[in-house]
């Protein structure tokens, strides 16, 4: 039995919200996040610009239980 994934979490999902949200965790940070979501850590800055008030001008500094929006792309 093999389970196939359906998209990469790249596109929004049909018929539902647009938006997507994470919940920081310790030991987070911007670029594991993007790696999870868009396969590519360098995809950070996509995150950080999504949630400047939330994180501040400072991509390094996100603090746990942060609810961070995820973009599609």
């Amino acid at each position: 039995f093999q389970v196939t994934p359906v998209g990469d979490g790249s596109l929004p999902p049909t018929g539902g919200s647009q938006k997507r949200y994470y919940v920081v965790k310790a030991g987070d940070w911007l670029s594991k996040i993007a790696e999870r979501y868009y396969g590519d850590p360098m995809k950070y800055p996509i995150i950080h610009k999504a949630n400047l008030s939330v994180i501040g001008p400072n991509p390094d500094i996100i603090k746990p239980n942060q609810r961070l929006e995820i973009p599609y792309i």
